[in-house]
């Protein structure tokens, strides 16, 4: 028969299993988004030790086979000077000095990165947020369902209340378990988020400097979407490096 106390009971295992659920959600992301992260960083490194490495701008265009942010920002940069030095339009995407469209392309390119960064955070901020009130809303019904039965069998011994009270209690130490890691994952990842980004708005202040005495016209350039395979170029990282940083400060 499906009485008030059956009703309760149900709603405390719901809750149980949703935080259970958010707790699944929570270390699943948390371990994407580290390896995400981790990868991201090294690829980062291994980019900017090729493009300083190479003897010029132009030849650190035509680094082949990067990956990782640095490398689609730089290259949706050489694409943006490409375009601007090789071809004469007048619609609105090519509106505006060799510069501007620099500026513009790489801004775009660094948006996008961050928001692939960005992409599960909010799932870790609401889970973080929201895991204890889900668990003190469990702890609500189990204590309802402690007065329930007290005042049906007029008795408050341990054998009425010990169950309904036990389940209030899992519920709100769940939410909190739950809220904790939540929590930590996403001031963390939000953390080497504004790292990244201004790694690469470094970078891309590095690049606008270095463009300004560089042409690409004629250049042919690798397709946008050629950064799948690892960086297996070689290029001296210790012979060359000053030059490029000389043409930055020029």
């Amino acid at each position: 028969m499906f009485n008030a106390s059956t009703s309760t009971s149900l709603i405390v295992d719901a809750v149980l299993w949703t935080l259970i659920a958010f707790s699944v959600v929570t270390w699943t992301l948390l371990l994407i988004k580290g390896v995400q992260n981790f990868r991201a960083s090294r690829q980062n490194k291994r980019f900017r030790a090729a493009f300083w490495g190479a003897p010029s701008l132009l030849a650190a265009a035509e680094l082949k086979s990067q990956e990782g942010p640095a490398a689609r920002v730089a290259l949706a940069g050489f694409h943006a000077l490409r375009d601007s030095d090789n071809y004469d339009t007048h619609d609105l995407e090519h509106s505006g000095d060799r510069q501007d469209l620099l500026e513009r392309s790489l801004r775009q390119q660094i948006l996008r990165e961050r928001r692939r960064l960005e992409s599960g955070l909010a799932v870790l901020a609401s889970i973080g947020s929201t895991s204890p009130f889900v668990g003190l809303f469990g702890t609500v019904w189990g204590i309802m369902n402690a007065l329930k039965n007290i005042g049906t069998l007029g008795s408050a011994s341990l054998e009425v209340v010990a169950g309904p009270i036990g389940e209030a209690l899992v519920a709100t130490g769940l939410g909190i378990a739950v809220a904790v890691p939540a929590v930590l994952a996403y001031n963390f990842f939000i953390r080497r988020l504004k790292l990244t980004s201004g790694d690469l708005d470094d970078f891309a202040a590095d690049l606008i400097s270095l463009s300004r005495k560089v042409s690409f016209k004629g250049k042919v350039l690798q397709p946008r979407t050629d950064t799948r395979a690892s960086n297996e170029s070689g290029v001296n990282t210790n012979s060359s490096v000053v030059n490029l940083k000389k043409e930055a400060l020029a």
